[in-house]
């Protein structure tokens, strides 16, 4: 890969949130996590064609899908300064808890997930300590990290199969 320079603050990889509500999307990720979004590019009939919002230096980018569109929700991964503060602002906005706040030695973060009120899952994490890839195997064995590993698995896992009962 080369290092060419990407346009707009965008990165190799640029998520493209496609959702009914862009307009909404785009006030949760402006509340949660105390941003303000770079540009709206409104449709004719008031949706959004295209919108861009800097989260962490990450821009993320969404427009609204047409109504015969089936649901894609987005699975989106953030590291914030301070992950108590931003689940705080999370469920104000209408987020939902999906794995209750814990703390990982195997990922070494405090994290937690969540839906936002357009069925999306965000994975919101502050790093706490480093991991030395030499002690997951012992990691791997103590049951306390087992326990929350099982409730990070189960509760996406009970997530995904209650959609797909929809």
């Amino acid at each position: 890969m080369t290092t060419t320079r990407f346009p707009g603050g965008k990165a190799a990889v640029t998520p493209y949130v496609v959702v009914k509500g862009a307009a909404r999307f785009l006030e949760f990720v402006e509340e949660t996590f105390e941003v303000k979004r770079s540009f709206d590019v409104p449709n004719e009939d008031g949706t959004i064609g295209h919108a861009e919002i800097t989260v962490g230096g990450s821009v993320v980018m969404t427009f609204d899908a047409q109504p015969d569109w089936p649901d894609t929700p987005a699975f989106l991964s953030v590291y914030v300064d301070d992950v108590d503060a931003v689940l705080d602002r999370a469920l104000k906005a209408g987020a939902a808890l999906l794995t209750p706040m814990m703390e990982s030695r195997i990922s070494g973060d405090r994290g937690c997930r969540i839906t936002d009120p357009l069925g999306n899952i965000w994975w919101l994490q502050t790093p706490v300590h480093e991991v030395d890839p030499a002690d997951l195997a012992d990691v791997f064995k103590d049951p306390e990290e087992l326990a929350k590993m099982k409730i990070a698995v189960d509760t996406f896992v009970d997530e995904m199969r209650s959609r797909a009962r929809s």
